[in-house]
């Protein structure tokens, strides 16, 4: 892997980005590769705010991971500012490779140094190989999530 590179994600990353979102069923439903009009929208807010860490897992100037990473103050355990992991995703041909590792230890160690004290995720319900990924890693499944669509 010292041929990666993990940097933050630039517009001429938004159509490989989309491209991994909308490459499994869940995405598929809710992903639309052919109109990238609001995702540029969504990395110009992201981008404006210092808390928001959208980075790309680049090899020979292919763009072959992605995930984002959001930094909350907050009050609850004295005061801890934490950070949530979303929208880990790796290039098919890329998967099992270790990439997905990297990401997630790149985003600890940024965590790290933002000073949070916990990193949290979630996952569908439906990944479960995801979720034995992220056990293996050490996370733990503590709390059920909720969400509402608006």
């Amino acid at each position: 892997m010292a041929d990666l590179e993990i940097r933050t994600a630039v517009a001429d990353d938004v159509p490989a980005i989309v491209a991994m979102l909308a490459d499994d069923p869940l995405g598929a439903r809710r992903e639309s590769p052919d109109d990238l009009t609001p995702y540029l929208a969504a990395l110009r807010r992201l981008s404006s705010d210092p808390n928001q860490h959208l980075v790309v897992a680049v090899r020979e100037g292919r763009v072959i991971g992605t995930l984002q990473l959001t930094v909350i103050p907050g009050l609850s355990r004295r005061g801890a500012t934490r950070s949530v992991i979303e929208a880990v995703r790796i290039h098919a041909d890329e998967r099992g490779s270790g990439l997905g590792t990297k990401l997630i230890e790149w985003a600890i160690e940024e965590s790290r140094r933002q000073d949070c004290r916990l990193v949290q995720l979630t996952s569908d319900v439906s990944r479960t190989d995801a979720h034995r990924f992220y056990e293996q890693l050490g996370f733990e499944a503590s709390h059920i999530g909720f969400k509402l669509p608006l």
